[in-house]
């Protein structure tokens, strides 16, 4: 909590005015981190439904730049998530635009969130063997969901 009031310019009993605790800062955090990838998907639907193009392709991307561009918060939202201190309609909102792609089926949803949940990890935790080509996973996966 000191490094990041120190990141803030902020003295760390002065970071204590704004969050109680460690645990309360990161589910802000993540409340935060979910608004923003459910926003980056979002955008990438709304582009590809215009294009009539790629959605699941535009929102996989989409999803996928936010988790690697933001890994360490990335892993808080997947790691560390407790729903019940988690800004109500945060979680909703990041997954409102995979369901809307699918028609509104919750199970088809989990399930391509599931892959590409998989994939980022893998992605995250450089799990795949040497000469693998993340982007081809990604296009060879969802061409199999998408049969």
């Amino acid at each position: 909590m000191r490094r990041i009031a120190a990141e803030l310019n902020l003295r760390a009993p002065s970071l204590y005015e704004h969050v109680a605790d460690k645990r309360a800062l990161e589910n802000a955090m993540i409340s935060q981190a979910f608004y923003e990838q459910g926003d980056a998907t979002r955008s990438a639907l709304d582009a590809a439904v215009a294009a009539d193009g790629d959605r699941l392709g535009a929102i996989g991307q989409a999803f996928r730049t936010y988790a690697l561009e933001h890994p360490h918060l990335y892993r808080l939202m997947t790691q560390r998530l407790d729903r019940a201190a988690l800004d109500p309609g945060a979680e909703l909102h990041a997954g409102q635009p995979l369901r809307d792609a699918v028609g509104g089926d919750l199970v088809e949803a989990r399930v391509l969130w599931a892959f590409a949940h998989g994939l980022i990890m893998l992605e995250l935790n450089d799990r795949f063997p040497p000469g693998t080509d993340p982007d081809e996973l990604w296009e060879v996966g969802l061409a199999a969901l998408r049969r």
